[in-house]
């Protein structure tokens, strides 16, 4: 096999190019793209509906305006000498050549574009799951002996990787900071080791908005690159936009929607995510976190309405805190004026999406959360109980017993996750009045005395 460094590819706008024989290709040669996946002008990037709307759109075989799911794991060539160029990396997807489906696969190749456009990236890739994204990225710009500075609010799982298996397995170590403390990030950079700068753009669970922007100045500054998760805001902020290097997310969220499928995504310079593809030394390549075509065609039909859901999830859960705070309630929302980082968020935020569509509601205790979220689902048909988020239905999830269970009881301290603190994904289905009538009616019920744990004489 001829030794190949990277199998580069673009994303350019317009129609598809038929791959043709060899004779059409013999000064055909690949380049990473130099300008952006964009073909519109950079003022279009006001919105990221405007972006998605104005990414290359693939069509059926016989012209359906959906794409063909393209299922093969293997690609035919139309003369030899095609496959060893492709192998030699002078030939790939820019140019509709493919060789296997765990490197490149058409219909993934077009979710691929359509996070990149969302995101305002050059480049994009999607993985089987948001955590094999985030690994991949992390092990691919970290080598043994690397260093990470992270965010100590983190999801669970991101939580242990960092905390567990890359020192174990990879001899990569992470000092955990307050990401709002800027001058905090800067003292934990160790020169010469630390690679990446890891935050999410809205905390799991604490929805502390970190400053994208400043934190970005301060890695850039010391050579860093910044990783951003932006799961919990999809449209409603563009970190890369906004100075980030890297984005990852959980398609399985908001994006998805529908609580069926799981699925990640990487969204950066083309540079990297060819250096991930490399058949020697990428991690996306050789841990092999494949997406499959037809959930990427799934996936991909979804995208378009994802601002129209965003806004509804993003309306109510602003509708539900205000109304709740009223009642004296301790809620947790950046939308609400009181929050630390509302206006931080306002002066970031893309027009018109809205704060997000998760809200927490602090309890205290674990036994009042437990009861709370018993009432909701089993007396008032409020939500349901269970972890993930970005579903139709309100998802709730008490989370120092559940997605932050990973960290143990300082850390989780140090993060600002109380015990009694129910993260709720705000749904959109019914009307709004009619679920707040289920949400107003369960508080009271709590709030009644005499009652035992699960509201009941």
């Amino acid at each position: 096999m001829a030794e190949t460094r990277s199998h580069s590819f673009a994303y350019p706008g317009g129609a598809m190019k038929q791959r043709g024989s060899n004779n059409d290709i013999n000064n055909d040669h690949m380049v990473v793209s130099k300008k952006p996946m964009l073909s519109v002008p950079g003022a279009a990037w006001d919105d990221p509906a405007a972006a998605l709307a104005s990414a290359r759109h693939e069509f059926g075989e016989h012209g359906g305006v959906n794409m063909s799911i393209e299922v093969s794991t293997t690609f035919t060539v139309m003369e030899p000498e095609i496959m060893r160029r492709m192998f030699a990396g002078e030939l790939g997807p820019a140019r509709n050549f493919f060789i296997y489906s765990r490197h490149f696969n058409p219909t993934v190749l077009n979710l691929s574009r359509q996070m990149a456009a969302l995101e305002g990236t050059e480049a994009g890739y999607c993985t089987a799951s948001g955590m094999s994204a985030i690994s991949s990225v992390l092990m691919q710009i970290c080598s043994s002996g690397g260093h990470v500075v992270a965010s100590r609010t983190l999801y669970g799982g991101t939580h242990a990787l960092l905390t567990h298996f890359l020192p174990r397995a990879c001899n990569i170590t992470t000092s955990f900071v307050d990401i709002m403390d800027h001058a905090a990030v800067g003292d934990a950079v160790v020169e010469g080791k630390t690679k990446v700068l890891f935050f999410e753009s809205m905390s799991n669970p604490t929805l502390t908005v970190a400053d994208v922007p400043e934190l970005s100045r301060i890695a850039h500054d010391k050579g860093v690159m910044v990783v951003v998760d932006n799961t919990f805001a999809p449209m409603v902020l563009s970190p890369a936009r906004l100075g980030a290097d890297v984005v990852v997310h959980s398609i399985s969220k908001f994006i998805s929607g529908g609580a069926d499928i799981i699925a990640g995504a990487i969204c950066g310079p083309a540079k990297l995510v060819n250096s991930m593809m490399d058949l020697h030394q990428g991690s996306l390549m050789l841990l092999g976190p494949t997406m499959n075509a037809k959930v990427a065609f799934e996936l991909s039909e979804r995208i378009p309405h994802l601002g129209l859901r965003m806004k509804e999830h993003c309306a109510r859960a602003l509708a539900f805190t205000m109304r709740l705070k009223k009642m004296g309630i301790r809620v947790l929302y950046p939308g609400l004026e009181d929050h630390p980082q509302h206006d931080l968020l306002t002066s970031m935020m893309n027009k018109d999406y809205g704060f997000g569509g998760i809200m927490c509601v602090d309890m205290e205790t674990e036994e009042r959360a437990n009861r709370l979220m018993h009432l909701l689902q089993n007396y008032t048909q409020f939500g349901l109980m269970a972890v993930s988020l970005g579903y139709y239905e309100t998802l709730m999830s008490c989370s120092g017993s559940s997605t932050s269970s990973e960290m143990n009881e300082e850390e989780k301290a140090l993060a600002g996750i109380s015990p009694g603190l129910v993260r709720m994904s705000v749904g959109y289905t019914g009307t709004l009045e009619q679920r707040w009538g289920q949400l107003e009616k369960a508080i009271s019920r709590m709030q009644k005395p005499g009652l035992d744990l699960f509201g009941k004489n």
